[in-house]
């Protein structure tokens, strides 16, 4: 990758500015609503500004008046953002309910810091009402301060002040004594119980600062809770943008970042050969982001230094790992990376043998999550495609933490101790113990072509319902945008993506491949589908027309394979599936061009199964016969010239024609194609290479053997 070489920069850059968040409190909109649905409204308008929370981070909690349903009384219950759950997207019942009285009698039962886990088996039996969600390890921050409305916070501007040597005297500067300062304490029942001692001996703060942790804070009422919040986040983001003004950050830039264009060529060149690196049980999913805060950071004199202090925030490092891996540009060469990724893993062993001990969970996958290159940006490798994401975008807010802190004073991460306690918590340990089991595709990456076709869109449906990614390909730019729209609503944006792409053009299928190594990270499935159906007599079929279907329905499969392959090599292993025809296999009137540019796909595939089994790469094919719901093939001329080629009408008697010609009698659908797609792709077919698999409801004259 000799485009990521380093280059000197001399060009002075100003450092990137703190938003400051301001107040979306609506008055008519918060007249409507009763006590609790006030609660979801502001926990709702905090977790959906990114200046205030991150993605699952942050809590919210009211005490709250309700109807005691085992003695008819009122009795104080405390809703507070339960386990798991994300602010900006929640709903009432994302709030664990429990008993103000009992929560505050768990005191008596507390035996100290070494207990602190026990105590978290206590929570449940506050429950009010019967209610499921779990309660967080935060619970005790907000039932033992005597306020009605608490608010919990880690915005980047904050964090960047608690995690700074000069963090308390910037917090006294900036809000003039009225907010606290807690020195770091790992979250729990004692840092409940410090925090409401500190509060009580401190009247009239309106928030205290968690060192390494975040801001607490408080009001009489929600709007009340509110707005000191954002007043709060928005002071820090000022004073740090005060501080920043006019300066370079991070030292200022040592390279100038490479364009656009040559970044995206070289993550997608890069990502496949990391993926295929790291190894493990299941194949991992990439993310890739050169945003503005990454390419200031990974390009600045002081990366290296930063990067290897690691994150501060809990909330980021139990995503990010304790530190990422940073890569030399200079260096990028199969056996340079591979040395990095191993010095990596013995570090972090390393790590975890300091620090463990007998009763702690086993070492967890010992690859680095996020993966910094000067020039280019920033990588981050997960289990799933979300998680990779957010991990990236956890590590670009450690970066505005990182600049913020440096403007005043320098960046502290917490004591490695401290953060190996977090990262193998018994509870998070639970917790990941509790995750559903994996679906069958999932951490695969699959590609289809025509996919905004009936076929195409039933097969990226079924690999996406059993957990795979799934790029989008055709030409059909309007299609193929309303087929990502609706697979995206299906099953989730960060699973779906879409690139136009005409099969017969080398350069529109190669930036669609790139496009899915760089989205992804590597590819492990490619169903070739893109087609188009014809018919004539041989004495009225043009050149024109026969070199048509070679093009789509031959060479079309040859282009997407013969990009496929180095993705695969790169994998170790992939499946290819061409979406064939009964007549690859049997001669049919009036479609010679047609019948025998399949018969050249399926032949290919014969071909490619022996080239690929020696890297893991399984070549099938699954023949259709008469799939006419849903198809566009079925709603253009094809339509009619078949019905003319057997005589009969094309409306709903072509329907029965093909089915009645079946052996089994029964309509063939874009779902039933999908099915076998998914069986040949998935590892129950993980021992067939080179097979045809026939779904034509039974025709003789096609069977293979």
């Amino acid at each position: 990758m000799p485009e990521t070489t380093a280059r000197t920069s001399t060009v002075p850059q100003a450092a990137l500015q703190f938003q400051a968040p301001a107040s979306r409190w609506s008055d008519a909109e918060a007249a409507t609503l009763g006590p609790a649905q006030l609660l979801l409204y502001r926990s709702n308008l905090l977790g959906s500004d990114l200046t205030v929370t991150n993605f699952g981070g942050g809590n919210t909690s009211a005490k709250l008046t309700e109807t005691d349903p085992l003695t008819g009384e009122p009795t104080a219950v405390l809703w507070v953002k339960g386990s798991g759950g994300d602010l900006g997207s929640m709903a009432l019942d994302g709030f664990s309910t429990l008993y103000l009285d009992k929560l505050l009698g768990l005191e008596r039962l507390y035996r100290g810091v070494a207990f602190e886990d026990e105590m978290v088996g206590y929570l449940p039996h506050c429950t009010f009402d019967l209610n499921p969600r779990a309660a967080s390890i935060d619970t005790p921050l907000h039932a033992y301060l005597p306020f009605a409305h608490v608010d919990h916070v880690h915005p980047d501007a904050v964090i960047a002040l608690a995690a700074s040597s000069g963090g308390e005297a910037a917090t006294q500067e900036i809000y003039g004594g009225t907010v606290g300062w807690l020195a770091w304490k790992r979250p729990g029942f004692d840092l409940g119980l410090r925090l409401r001692d500190y509060v009580s001996s401190r009247p009239g703060l309106r928030g205290v600062m968690l060192a390494g942790h975040g801001i607490i804070c408080w009001g009489d009422d929600a709007k009340g809770c509110y707005e000191n919040t954002i007043d709060l986040v928005a002071r820090a983001a000022r004073h740090l943008n005060e501080r920043l003004a006019g300066r370079p950050a991070f030292g200022g830039p040592v390279v100038e970042p490479l364009d656009a264009a040559a970044r995206a060529a070289g993550a997608a060149r890069l990502m496949p050969r990391l993926r295929g690196m790291m190894g493990g049980e299941r194949p991992k999913l990439g993310h890739f982001s050169d945003d503005p805060e990454t390419l200031e950071f990974v390009n600045s004199r002081e990366v290296g230094r930063l990067a290897a202090i690691g994150t501060s925030c809990p909330d980021h490092f139990l995503r990010t790992k304790i530190a990422p891996l940073l890569l030399d540009p200079a260096r990028l060469e199969d056996a340079d990376l591979e040395a990095a990724l191993d010095r990596y893993r013995q570090d972090y062993a390393a790590y975890y043998r300091r620090h463990a001990g007998p009763a702690d969970p086993k070492m967890r996958d010992a690859n680095p999550v996020v993966i910094l290159l000067p020039d280019v940006g920033r990588f981050s490798f997960a289990a799933d495609k979300t998680t990779a994401r957010l991990a990236g975008e956890f590590y670009g807010n450690a970066i505005n933490v990182m600049r913020g802190a440096e403007a005043i004073g320098a960046y502290a991460g917490l004591p490695e101790s401290e953060a190996f306690a977090i990262e193998y918590w018994a509870l998070e340990e639970a917790k990941l113990q509790r995750a559903p089991k994996p679906r069958p595709l999932a951490g695969k990456v699959a590609l289809v072509t025509g996919a905004a076709g009936g076929i195409g869109g039933a097969v990226a449906a079924r690999l996406l319902a059993d957990g795979a990614c799934v790029m989008l390909t055709d030409l059909d730019a309007e299609g193929l945008e309303e087929d990502r729209q609706r697979l995206a609503a299906r099953f989730g944006a960060d699973l779906v993506r879409a690139a136009v792409c005409d099969v017969t053009k080398e350069a529109e299928i190669q930036a669609a491949f790139e496009a899915v190594a760089r989205e992804f990270g590597g590819l492990d499935i490619l169903v070739a589908n893109a087609g188009l159906a014809s018919s004539a007599p041989l004495e009225e079929t043009t050149v024109e027309l026969w070199r048509k279907n070679y093009d789509v329905l031959a060479e079309g499969y040859f282009l997407t394979s013969r990009a496929a392959f180095p993705l695969m090599r790169r994998q170790k292993n992939g499946a290819i599936v061409f979406i064939g025809s009964k007549n690859a296999l049997a001669a049919t009137p009036n479609a010679s061009a047609y019948a025998s540019a399949k018969a050249a796909a399926l032949h290919l595939a014969r071909c490619l199964a022996l080239e690929g089994a020696e890297h893991g790469i399984r070549v099938n094919v699954v023949n259709p016969d008469a799939v006419i719901r849903g198809s566009r093939i079925w709603d253009g001329e094809w339509r009619q010239e078949r019905a003319n080629a057997y005589g009969i009408d094309a409306g709903d008697e072509l329907e029965e024609f093909y089915r009645q010609r079946s052996l089994l009698k029964r309509t063939v659908l874009p779902e039933d194609i999908a099915e076998a797609v998914y069986f040949l792709a998935s590892d129950a077919a993980s021992k067939s290479t080179g097979n045809i698999l026939n779904v034509d409801a039974g025709n003789a004259q096609a069977f293979t053997r």
